[in-house]
């Protein structure tokens, strides 16, 4: 990740994670109909592990610093709320085989949970939190750093991902 512009890497960070997101997203319903199970359940675990990784760096440094910044608290509570439904999601598709009936379904709704989660970050709590007095340069950097370790983690084979809000501390 390389900040666009002086101030706004932790913004940047998250834009950056939101793309990626959105991506395995189409790539899924793009591809859900003719895949096999297995190319399925690669894809969907591949979205689950992404959004997980966010939601805990967003939920450890992003949001305690735009709680202290905003005066509206609502936007905080409520992506926070938005990310533990998600979460309730991708525990029910983590614990599914992909040829379930029910898992294309799963996948779809968890899709729009994003989708609407971003749409409202983007939209409404990115822009109040710009105008704030924050070191984003410093913020952006820290939460590289935790994210980057928790790859490291993640990739040196503990794929064992806690959910609903027991994963905030990737430095762990």
């Amino acid at each position: 990740m390389t900040a666009k512009k002086r101030g706004s890497a932790a913004i940047d960070l998250l834009l950056d994670d939101h793309k990626q997101v959105r991506q395995l997203i189409k790539q899924y319903e793009k591809m859900h109909e003719a895949a096999s199970a297995d190319e399925k359940q690669e894809l969907a675990g591949q979205l689950c592990n992404e959004f997980l990784l966010h939601a805990d760096i967003e939920e450890q440094f992003f949001y305690p610093a735009a709680r202290e910044a905003l005066e509206e608290e609502d936007l905080i509570d409520e992506a926070e709320v938005e990310h533990a439904s998600a979460r309730d999601l991708v525990e029910q598709i983590q614990a599914m085989q992909a040829d379930d009936p029910m898992y294309d379904a799963k996948v779809k709704v968890l899709g729009e949970y994003i989708e609407h989660h971003v749409e409202e970050e983007e939209k409404e709590m990115f822009p109040k939190v710009k105008r704030a007095k924050l070191d984003f340069d410093a913020l952006g950097q820290e939460m590289l750093q935790a994210k980057e370790a928790a790859q490291g983690r993640f990739l040196a084979g503990d794929s064992k991902r806690k959910t609903k809000g027991q994963g905030r501390s990737p430095r762990a």
